[in-house]
């Protein structure tokens, strides 16, 4: 089944999701006891109990509470702390928790404080962005090999060969390359706040610019090798061969490839993933879907909205958030596994930066 075939077939109403929720509310709420007498309270007391969940949340038993409802909403029977990734390789996560890598083992280092990351070819350095500074650290230790101060660095993203690595950046608005020893920074061109997109395996690099277009350029030679119009593009991805290229915008998703260009008209979607044998992920709403090679269709929808998507290193496991239930599930197949309290353990919220293999 071709990508643009199945993908077709997802659900591009939104609203249903919303609505579909206002049923389920609206049938709880009448299996409450009818006898309980309604009273006309101040309109202040919403402010009051917020308040006060809100105290409640800080003590021993409040927060048992807080933790209970939160299973309520999240996925069932999950486990309390992240023991172990259940396929081998190593998970990168940065944000308020400061950037850490999650070993297979479950073992946690981190390599500092608030920013944003992203794992070099091969996995074998860490790129981190820092308010006004990006850094090249290598994870095993942590260890710092070079910094470099640019003003307002945001969504670093490291590409190349594993012999010849370059890294693109935003900086003051533009988008910025460096190579990878942290040498011959130099500014390409204006850009859009969305985060740049390697072709796998060679410096040329996909960008989103103010005007609503996606550049692809040649960052040695400076060429524009192509210039396409995606309006609101919000996130970029390359197929693993560098054959596809992917833009996600608020309405539809683009595909470009040899020539040629594929519309999916598909509302709402927020991540996508390509896993290394060219299968696509693709996060709308509650629901993950997977396509190519055989596959097409939902293989998971969850009891909230969800957050951000990788793929194991392997490719039988996706790895995403529900952050209303505080919780990571893992979907491989059949098989599902959640883990619970991820704030509690990374320090705070924390985004899925990528699974790589190696130790």
């Amino acid at each position: 089944m071709k990508v643009k075939e199945a993908l077709e077939q997802v659900p591009v109403d939104p609203a249903a999701e919303e609505r579909a929720w206002a049923v389920i509310g609206a049938a709880y709420a009448r299996r409450e006891r009818a006898h309980v007498a309604r009273r006309r309270w101040p309109l202040v007391v919403p402010v009051v109990a917020v308040a006060a969940v809100a105290a409640a949340a800080y003590s021993s038993p409040g927060r048992a509470v807080v933790d209970a409802v939160r299973r309520t909403i999240g996925v069932e029977h999950a486990a309390p702390a992240l023991f172990k990734l259940p396929a081998p390789g190593r998970l990168l996560v940065s944000g308020a928790g400061g950037t850490w890598v999650v070993a297979a083992d479950g073992s946690k280092r981190r390599l500092g404080g608030e920013g944003q990351a992203s794992w070099s070819p091969h996995g074998l350095f860490v790129v981190v962005a820092r308010s006004d500074t990006l850094a090249a650290v290598e994870p095993a230790r942590g260890t710092v090999r070079w910094t470099l101060s640019r003003p307002g660095v945001l969504f670093p993203r490291w590409g190349g060969t594993r012999a010849d690595t370059r890294i693109a950046y935003l900086s003051a608005g533009r988008l910025r390359v460096v190579a990878g020893d942290g040498t011959g920074d130099v500014a390409l061109a204006r850009a859009a706040r969305v985060a740049p997109a390697w072709q796998p395996e060679r410096h040329v690099v996909a960008y989103a610019t103010p005007r609503g277009r996606v550049t692809v350029v040649d960052v040695d030679s400076k060429a524009v090798l192509a210039v396409h119009a995606a309006q609101g593009a919000r996130e970029l991805a390359w197929s693993p061969g560098g054959k596809q290229l992917v833009a996600v915008t608020p309405r539809v998703v683009h595909i470009w490839a040899g020539g040629r260009h594929q519309l999916l008209r598909l509302a709402g979607v927020q991540a996508v993933a390509f896993a290394r044998d060219g299968r696509l992920a693709l996060l709308h709403g509650r629901n993950v879907f997977v396509y190519g090679r055989g596959e097409g269709g939902n293989v998971f929808t969850a009891p909230g909205r969800l957050a951000g998507v990788a793929w194991s290193p392997n490719g039988r496991w996706i790895v995403t958030a529900l952050p209303s239930a505080d919780q990571w599930i893992f979907i491989g197949g059949r098989r599902l596994r959640a883990v619970s309290s991820i704030a509690r353990q990374f320090g705070g919220h924390v985004s899925l930066d990528g699974w790589v293999s190696g130790t």
